[in-house]
C-alpha cells in the first residue's frame, strides 16, 4: 500500500536559554509510508525525542509542517487535529505509564473506553491484543505482579488496541536488560507486520536498530541515511 500517513517538511526546532537560541532540529523532511517501520538513532541529546515530540503534537515546531493522514496539523482545527491524533497515532514510551491500580487488561482497554466505546468490545478487543503480545495468561495481573518485559509488552498492546494508522515509539527497549530489549523488539517487530501500524522507533541502540527496515541517523539536527 503506496500511502503516505505521517510525514513532515522543512521541520525547525530550536529552545532558549534566556536570549541564545539553542539549535535542535535543522530542517527535517521525512515520509512515513503504511506498514513502514522505521529506526531513528543518535547519541543522546541529538533531538531524537523532540522530534517525536514534535511528529505526536506534543510539542510545536519553530517552523515547518506536520501532515497526518494529508492534513497540515497547523492549520487544521483544534477540534479536528485531537480527534486525528487520538485515531491515527499510538504511542510507547521508555517507561510503561501503566495505572498500578488497574489490570493489564483494564489498562489496555483503558484508551477505547475513554473514547466511549462499549465494554464488551473494549475489553473483547483488549484481551485479543494481550494474546497477541503473549499476555494472554496474566490479563488480570496488576503492573506491579508483572515483570519489566511483561509491563512492555502491555504497553505494546495498550498502544495497538486503537489500531492506529502509527505507532511512535520513544526509547522503548531502554529501561530494560538487553534479553528483554530483544524480546521486545522482535514482539514490535512481528506486530508491526501483522497488525500493519506504522512504526517509528527512536533509540541509541544501533544492534536494535540495524533490525529495523530502515534505519536514519540524527546528526546536527539533520537526518541522514
Amino acid at each position: 500500500m503506496n500511502k503516505v500517513i505521517l510525514s513532515c517538511r522543512n521541520l525547525h526546532k530550536s529552545y532558549y536559554q534566556g536570549k541564545l537560541e539553542v539549535p535542535v532540529l535543522a530542517g527535517i523532511n521525512m515520509d512515513i509510508m503504511a506498514d513502514e517501520m522505521l529506526a531513528i538513532v543518535g547519541i543522546s541529546g541529538s533531538g531524537k525525542s523532540t522530534l517525536l515530540h514534535l511528529l505526536s503534537g506534543l510539542d510545536v515546531a519553530s517552523s515547518g509542517e506536520i501532515y497526518l493522514l494529508g492534513k497540515n496539523m497547523a492549520t487544521t482545527a483544534e477540534e479536528e487535529r485531537c480527534r486525528l491524533r487520538n485515531q491515527a497515532l499510538g504511542f510507547i514510551y521508555q517507561f510503561h505509564h501503566l495505572l498500578p491500580e488497574f489490570s493489564a487488561l483494564e489498562n489496555v482497554a483503558m484508551p477505547l473506553l475513554i473514547r466511549r466505546i462499549n465494554n464488551d468490545e473494549s475489553y473483547g478487543r483488549a484481551e485479543e491484543i494481550l494474546k497477541k503480545v503473549g499476555l494472554g495468561h496474566r490479563l488480570l495481573h496488576t503492573p506491579g505482579e508483572l515483570s519489566g518485559g511483561e509491563r512492555q509488552r502491555a504497553a505494546v498492546a495498550r498502544a495497538l488496541v486503537t489500531k492506529p494508522a502509527c505507532v511512535l515509539a520513544d526509547e522503548p527497549t531502554g529501561n530494560l536488560d538487553r534479553h528483554t530489549a530483544g524480546e521486545v523488539f522482535e514482539l514490535m517487530l512481528e506486530l508491526n507486520h501483522s497488525v500493519g501500524a506504522s512504526l517509528i522507533i527512536v533509540t541509541h541502540d544501533l544492534q536494535l536498530a540495524n533490525r529495523a527496515k530502515k534505519t536514519l541517523r540524527l546528526i546536527d539536527g539533520v537526518l541522514m541515511e
